[in-house]
């Protein structure tokens, strides 16, 4: 293995700024300094291999079109994008490294409209942003930033010979950075709204589609659903400015930001999706939230209230049984086990209760397989899954794109760790510059869900990301 080791700093986004004009640069941020939880950041850029899923419009199931290209060579392809990706990975295998989460492999988003290649799903909602379904970029080198231990090192498996040619380079690039990096960083363009930020759900209508879901719950459909509105405006300007500002105001354990050129994901998550070390399997559903208070007393109160909640215990449990039953398919009988239930976790904009569910990975089976078997995550669809995405597929107006898909990597030496891509903006760039940002925010909505509660839920959960646009706004 090829390791060098960096000058710690103990905000990464500086580091960062060095590689963040190179093709496919992601940020896989920890929200440290400000945030308790996170412990890690990754940064990676310039995949020797990318992959990009489209979907074609055809009846039942739609076709996909995986454009993979590996080292300039392009091919197109048909498969299950998740076998795709489980062959690439398997030509490039490595040992678990001591200490280090992550030292190449795959890195990017799983949108949630993947779901359509496992599930027969009604086209309903309007498909108005063209967003890959995927865009995974293999990297055969990262810097790793651990804050626990105060240290960064770029490292590299080495399996291109095109790492061993420019590693020197490299290394100084993040120890020496050169003038040519500095000037790019100054080059870029100031981040703005040029329109105020708008729903895709008036009140009325989501209270609508609120008496929608509960009368799908009364007749037996369904338990839980989580119910989403949309906010978006017309934007200009690097989106990178805007990351930085909500890393600021709202940092979180499973932030990153992804820029692909044409789009970039701003994501400000909380919520681990599934995390892959070794055979060991964990997950950690949110559900249940309060707004936080200025006022200590109050917020303490909110935070209590949350804890106490029958309503909200239960909400959590549906996706703890479903998330149970989700893993279990990739997992060793007898080994899926929830350790803990309904703890309480602060963030800059809202408590919530989160459990945590652990499990041993089955014989032969890999993390991509894991990830298939429970996408999308169960916190962010409904019980039963399957009933609830077609529920949200007949209320909601639009496709949820990114939004509840899944952010994260999986190494060359299996090791996985994924976010559920909540208070996540998604930052699409035309030719000319303009562009739209947008984002969602929804709740799960259950028997004696209150619809004034619910809707001010979604405003609590998106407030992060409002307060970050209301920064840009001319």
């Amino acid at each position: 293995m090829l390791k060098q080791q960096l000058k710690y700093q103990p905000n990464t986004a500086h580091l960062f700024e060095r590689i963040a004009h190179r093709p496919w640069a992601i940020f896989l941020d920890s929200g440290r300094p400000k945030s308790e939880y996170g412990r890690f950041d990754i940064l990676v850029a310039d995949p020797f291999v990318t992959i990009s899923t489209i979907e074609s419009d055809v009846e039942v199931l739609p076709r996909v079109r995986t454009e993979i290209i590996q080292n300039g060579l392009k091919t197109i392809s048909h498969e299950d994008p998740f076998a795709i990706l489980n062959r690439l990975l398997a030509s490039y295998q490595a040992e678990q490294s001591n200490n280090l989460p992550f030292a190449g492999g795959a890195v990017g988003y799983f949108s949630y409209d993947l779901a359509r290649q496992l599930e027969h799903l009604p086209m309903l909602a309007q498909k108005d942003l063209s967003v890959p379904h995927m865009m995974v970029g293999i990297y055969d080198w990262a810097v790793l930033v651990d804050h626990q231990e105060q240290t960064a090192c770029l490292v590299s498996h080495g399996f291109q010979q095109s790492t061993h040619d420019h590693w020197q380079s490299l290394c100084d690039l993040f120890d020496k950075p050169t003038a040519l990096a500095n000037a790019e960083i100054k080059l870029r363009v100031d981040f703005s709204l040029t329109s105020a930020v708008t729903s895709n759900m008036s009140f009325s209508q989501y209270s609508l589609a609120f008496q929608a879901v509960k009368n799908y719950i009364t007749k037996g459909d369904c338990y839980q659903v989580n119910l989403a509105q949309r906010f978006s405006a017309r934007a200009s300007g690097d989106g990178w400015l805007a990351y930085q500002k909500l890393r600021e105001i709202s940092p979180a354990p499973f932030m990153a930001y992804m820029d692909f050129g044409f789009l970039q994901v701003l994501s400000g998550s909380p919520e681990r999706f599934l995390q892959v070390i070794g055979s060991h399997v964990e997950t950690r559903p949110i559900k249940g939230t309060r707004p936080r208070s200025d006022d200590l007393m109050q917020d303490r109160k909110l935070a209590s209230d949350l804890q106490s909640s029958i309503k909200d215990q239960a909400e959590n449990l549906m996706i703890v049984d479903l998330l149970r039953n989700d893993i279990s398919k990739n997992c060793k009988i007898g080994s899926v086990q929830a350790n803990k239930l309904f703890q309480l976790q602060s963030f800059a904009n809202v408590h919530h209760l989160v459990s945590i569910i652990t499990g041993r990975l089955a014989v032969g089976k890999t993390a991509i397989d894991l990830l298939r078997g429970c996408f999308p995550g169960g916190s962010i669809t409904g019980a039963p899954k399957l009933r609830a995405m077609q529920i949200i597929e007949a209320l909601e107006p639009h496709r949820r794109g990114v939004y509840c898909g899944a952010i994260g990597y999986i190494g060359f030496d299996g090791n996985m760790d994924s976010n559920i891509a909540i208070r996540t903006a998604v930052y699409s760039v035309a030719a000319d510059g303009e562009g739209e940002i947008s984002f969602y925010s929804g709740g799960g909505i259950v028997a004696d869900s209150d619809l004034e509660k619910e809707y001010a839920e979604t405003l609590d959960k998106a407030s992060s990301l409002l307060k970050t646009m209301q920064y840009f706004q001319r």
